[in-house]
């Protein structure tokens, strides 16, 4: 047999064996992690100013004590790439938030001790921010949903809304109530603690709630 024949004969064995090559394996399907039991506060703890954290019909109460400053419920476990789900009920007028790939600042110090990072806006106001991005302790306002009337109309007051955040590498995206909301693409930060924050009150005199449940996380791959 000549050369060139010889090479057409390996060449169509090599075909027709990679079309009988065994398929690829799926990527493995994300692993939901429940970081709430719906029954006690188990791998919380608080920081920053203090406020009252319960568990009330299987969901997180936050309740803001006059006179405090922010106050934070705070995993005991940092998160790098996830998506975060939950659901939040919030008392007219109040304003709350969820923090992610967040940290704390002066920790035990207990006149400067804060959590800053990114911050999920909970706002029931007027202005309907919630599911924009924040920056809690430093830059302020990332991704506000100005020009997102869809994300803003989507809030239900009074209601469970529910909160979806992704963050893989510098890119985040949140949506409320499966509407998307918010894009950011920044490196500030690529892991921290997930927290849920109870607002300051002053100076109103009354003891509004916020309320999480259903919170669970699933750790993502990072991007190649």
């Amino acid at each position: 047999m000549r050369i060139a024949e010889l090479a057409l004969v390996v060449a169509a064995a090599l075909v027709v064996a990679g079309c009988h090559a065994p398929p690829k394996a799926p990527a493995p399907a994300p692993v939901t992690i429940a970081l709430f039991d719906g029954a006690t506060l188990d791998g919380w703890v608080p920081h920053g100013g203090a406020a009252d954290f319960s568990v009330e019909d299987g969901a997180i109460v936050g309740r803001p004590r006059k006179g405090e400053r922010n106050a934070f419920l705070c995993t005991e476990a940092a998160y790098g790439d996830f998506t975060l789900e939950l659901e939040f009920q919030i008392d007219p007028g109040f304003n709350s938030g969820v923090q992610f790939r967040s940290s704390i600042d002066a920790p035990g110090d207990p006149a400067k001790e804060r959590v800053v990072g990114y911050q999920a806006e909970i706002d029931p106001t007027s202005r309907g921010w919630s599911a924009g991005i924040y920056e809690e302790g430093k830059r302020g306002w990332l991704a506000p949903l100005a020009t997102n009337p869809d994300a803003r109309a989507a809030y239900r007051p009074m209601a469970w809304n529910a909160l979806r955040i992704e963050a893989r590498g510098n890119e985040i995206r949140t949506w409320i109530n499966g509407v998307p909301a918010a894009t950011l693409v920044d490196d500030a930060a690529s892991s921290g603690i997930i927290a849920l924050q109870v607002h300051s009150i002053s100076p109103r005199t009354d003891a509004p709630a916020v309320r999480w449940r259903n919170i669970r996380i699933s750790p993502l791959q990072p991007k190649p």
